[in-house]
């Protein structure tokens, strides 16, 4: 299986070939890492890793502002 961080991170970049690198503070919206086109498909994906809906109520864009942003939100709670 794999891991669920690496899995964002392959969305993002392959959306954003000129990256490169995606460091783990960048801020993926400032950037533009992640535009109001791709939010709707990136917020399937988290849905799919997650194995639960996300409530469009309870989205905060600082969750999705940074890789860390996104583990902790996203990942961390089901490891713990």
């Amino acid at each position: 299986m794999t891991e669920p961080m690496h899995e964002v991170r392959e969305f993002i970049l392959g959306r954003n070939p000129r990256l490169g690198q995606l460091p783990d503070e960048l801020d993926l919206i400032d950037s533009r890492a992640i535009n109001s086109l791709a939010f709707v498909e990136f917020i399937f994906l988290l849905e799919e890793l997650t194995g639960e809906p996300i409530d469009p109520e309870e989205v905060d864009l600082d969750d999705f502002r940074t890789l860390n942003a996104i583990q902790a939100r996203f990942f961390q709670q089901k490891a713990a």
